[in-house]
């Protein structure tokens, strides 16, 4: 919808015939927020929603709610479409094409079960499911949430938050594989610290139903009860529709894009969201990079373009934020499992520091880790685990990261400082100045 909203700024409807299909319920929500509308922070589904269909059908785009696409034939420029609500099929021709398709959790065979009680959360209409599952009779008392990621994490803690006993399976050494494992330990003891039932190094063999309902997950080391199992093992470009059509895929699964988000290799057809896979700005390689800050300016570029301006989308280099209750957890650039894997030699350092000065009431600790290329310094990338106040700090990070900034050059910037925000040397120049002695002190 970003991509419909911006071309029809640029073009009239006499100049451009403008149509969306929506396989689901609603149009331009958060899908981010569904683990805190299920948890109770968020009081109404409503409030995920930014644009109603019938704000964007008053901007003279026709959206068709709950018509799913099922063809696209690129010879005749026409996509299939059936109808949901009514029934039928029908036949759209095109001279563009976005597809915005997003992406859909992956589901492993064990989690494919003949019953209720099993949720990806990938969409809103997912979230609706969940939330009517839990208040359904009999009501839900244990949960088991399977995969220590973003999803994993925050659906967990909102189980807790609705009452229920949560067990959390994940299959490596440490939840939140997208920090480095000292930090992963700290994300471990916050969640055990909420009462939840984390075990690692596990893995799933079965889910068992009793009467249309899940009822256990079977693990090789026992079977651990469930009235609801919610899976947080990522997602995957959902490009089945343009593969069945001969559109080709990039490495990742996702399609392949120019800087514009037009499709390589495919006349008038676009791109954008969680189906696409786009560059990492550091290590130049193409990546599958889910994250709806991602999906907005991609189809805001694809938009622009299709409208007749000009707009780039220049990459990515995977800046993300959660939290475990008041545990905030970021990161930005390249993790050492990363940097590693694209080949750079680095150098590492954490500190430990606060949010505030240390005397004004409020304070809380932090640890913030950097990674610095060894003979350069350049930054190439970092990590913050600390209580309230801490994860938003990584910005200034991923504009360091961004702009190629130097450990050195970092520890002369002029941050704010007040007590009520920061000590004297806020947590991030102090990082950077113990980076910048490691990469000194390795030549």
């Amino acid at each position: 919808m970003s991509a419909a909203s911006q071309a029809r700024r640029r073009l009239k409807p006499s100049e451009l015939t403008i149509v969306a299909f929506e396989k689901g319920h609603f149009t331009s929500y958060s899908a981010c927020g569904i683990p805190y509308w299920i948890g109770g922070h968020v009081k109404e589904r409503e409030a995920l929603i930014a644009r109603e269909p019938a704000a964007f059908r008053e901007q003279g785009i026709d959206v068709r709610m709950r018509h799913e696409v099922v063809e696209i034939d690129l010879a005749r420029r026409e996509v299939v479409a059936r109808d949901l609500a009514a029934g039928g099929e029908v036949r759209e021709s095109f001279d563009q094409l976005v597809y915005a398709t997003g992406a859909v959790p992956i589901t492993p065979p064990w989690a494919r079960i003949d019953g209720g009680g099993v949720f990806g959360v990938q969409t809103l209409d997912d979230g609706s499911a969940i939330h009517a599952w839990l208040e359904s009779d009999p009501q839900p008392r244990r949960a088991v949430v399977i995969g220590g990621g973003y999803i994993g994490v925050e659906m967990a803690e909102a189980m807790v938050r609705r009452g229920l006993e949560v067990t959390l399976l994940e299959k490596s050494p440490q939840p939140m594989s997208t920090v480095d494992p000292d930090m992963g330990a700290r994300v471990a003891e916050a969640i055990r610290g909420l009462g939840i039932e984390l075990h690692t190094d596990a893995h799933v063999e079965q889910i068992e139903t009793k009467n249309g309902r899940v009822s256990a997950v079977v693990t090789p080391g026992g079977r651990l009860p469930a009235d609801i199992v919610v899976l947080g093992l990522g997602v995957r470009p959902n490009t089945a529709l343009a593969a069945a059509a001969g559109i080709p895929l990039g490495v990742t699964g996702g399609l392949r894009t120019d800087l514009q988000m037009r499709v390589i290799g495919v006349d008038g057809v676009w791109a954008a969201g969680d189906c696409v896979e786009s560059t990492h700005r550091i290590t130049g390689q193409p990546g599958h990079f889910p994250l709806g800050t991602h999906a907005n300016k991609q189809g805001r570029v694809a938009g622009i373009n299709i409208g007749g301006g000009y707009a780039t989308f220049p990459g990515v280099i995977g800046t993300a934020v959660t939290k475990v209750c008041d545990l905030e957890v970021a990161r930005t650039g390249l993790t050492e499992k990363e940097a590693t894997k694209a080949g750079y030699v680095y150098v590492t350092a954490s500190v430990d520091s606060t949010s505030r000065a240390g005397y004004y009431p409020g304070t809380k600790k932090m640890t913030v880790k950097l990674i610095a290329e060894k003979r350069t310094g350049v930054l190439l990338g970092g990590q913050i685990v600390g209580r309230e106040e801490a994860a938003k700090r990584i910005d200034s990070l991923a504009i360091a990261v961004w702009n190629r900034m130097t450990v050195d050059e970092m520890t002369g910037l002029d941050l704010s400082y007040a007590p009520p925000f920061a000590p004297v040397w806020d947590p991030v120049l102090i990082a950077a100045r113990k980076a910048a002695d490691a990469v000194h002190a390795a030549g």
